[in-house]
């Protein structure tokens, strides 16, 4: 209906103006009262009925009352999802901790009820934000065992085991638990070595951390469980990392000598006693052989002596003969002085290549008081003004 319709302001009330609403809603709980006045049996009762209590009038008042009730009531209804857990408080105080799926409390501001989330994998990083690279080097730098200065960075990842610890032991349980990982570090830091601490040690002190924050925070009740704490990086201070490197190489070359020399003595020492072993054998072989010539020259002397006392002449002179053959064998020329003075050369080797095929030669004695050398007379070579030389000096000087 426009403004400019005459007809406007002449459909509401006697005077014309504007239709009245509380008029309106008069009627409509009047006849709301008749509707629901006829479903519960109005009209006239027989005598000797007993009249039904007089109904609370509904009126828009009360319908409005009753929706809030209503919706007040269903306010309170809730749901848990798998994973975590209601925390349920009356006036403020703790009453019970409920289960996954659907649940009521009585509504605000009775009672109240936080969901706190026990399969969520919490994180807090100590030493660093996000990457290693955002160092915090008020968190990160620690003192060891030797008093060296060592920069560590690690992350502890929690859940939680109590709610009721987790909500209301501690007002900031997330930061109680930083404090407490930090002075866990700390304290396991000081008790390493630094070289322990950066190389063969770290997964060590990540146990130990992680043992000991545990302790610190059920002492504490913040219902929290430690999951696992992870040394993101462990290194000496940025200032001193040149010199450490050069220490780091020092000890390296170090350890690679050791191992070096390890394997040379390795090498070395199995075959030296190796070989100390072999010639210890070679020397006790040795004593046997010896014991046992000694012991066999022994027996053969014993039984020499016994032929010799049955018969001395012919046991001396097998004796010379077996000497001389002896002496003789290896050489291959002898030189022989008969009792009339003079000397021949016996070329050994050459008559025992011809073997029984030929007899000796036999030479003849020259005239008294000359001096022949050399061989045979078959088997001489050219005479040698030097050679005769020499021989006559030899006899002269014999």
């Amino acid at each position: 209906m426009s403004l400019n319709d005459p007809q406007w302001g002449k459909r509401g009330g006697p005077s014309g103006g504007p239709p009245d609403l509380d008029e309106i809603w008069r009627n409509v709980n009047r006849r709301l009262a008749e509707l629901f006045g006829k479903r519960n049996g109005g009209g006239d009762r027989p005598p000797g009925e007993m009249r039904a209590p007089p109904r609370i009038p509904l009126s828009g008042a009360g319908l409005l009352v009753g929706l809030v009730l209503v919706v007040w009531l269903a306010s309170g209804f809730y749901i848990v999802d798998e994973g975590r857990r209601g925390v349920v408080t009356r006036f403020g105080k703790y009453t019970e901790t409920t289960q996954p799926g659907p649940r009521w409390h009585m509504p605000f501001p009775v009672e109240a009820v936080e969901l706190v989330d026990f399969s969520q994998v919490r994180t807090i990083e100590i030493g660093y934000r996000n990457t290693p690279k955002n160092r915090i080097d008020r968190e990160a730098v620690m003192i060891t065992d030797d008093e060296n200065i060592i920069d560590i960075q690690f992350a502890v990842q929690y859940n939680v085991k109590n709610a009721e610890d987790f909500v209301f032991r501690n007002r900031k349980p997330e930061l109680i638990v930083a404090w407490a990982a930090e002075s866990a570090i700390r304290e396991v830091a000081a008790k390493v070595q630094m070289d322990f601490a950066l190389y063969e040690g770290r997964e060590q002190v990540a146990r130990d951390t992680e043992k000991l924050l545990q302790d610190m925070l059920d002492r504490f009740r913040t219902g929290v469980f430690v999951q696992k704490v992870t040394l993101q990086n462990v290194q000496p201070p940025e200032k001193v990392q040149a010199a450490f490197d050069d220490a780091v190489k020092a000890g390296q070359d170090r350890e690679r000598l050791k191992n070096e020399g390890q394997a040379y003595a390795n090498d070395v020492i199995p075959r030296a006693r190796g070989t100390a072993a072999r010639l210890l054998e070679e020397a006790q072989g040795y004593q046997a052989s010896i014991v046992a010539r000694a012991e066999g020259d022994a027996a053969r002397f014993r039984q020499i002596v016994v032929e010799y006392q049955k018969a001395p002449g012919v046991t001396r002179e097998r004796l010379y003969l077996d000497m001389m053959q002896s002496v003789l064998g290896p050489t291959s020329k002898v030189v022989v002085e008969p009792k009339a003075g003079t000397l021949l050369g016996m070329p050994l080797d050459k008559l025992m290549q011809a073997g029984g095929a030929a007899p000796a030669p036999i030479v003849e004695p020259p005239p008294s008081g000359a001096t022949r050398v050399g061989p045979p007379a078959d088997t001489a070579a050219p005479s040698d003004p030097r050679n005769s030389r020499d021989g006559l000096r030899r006899d002269r000087g014999g």
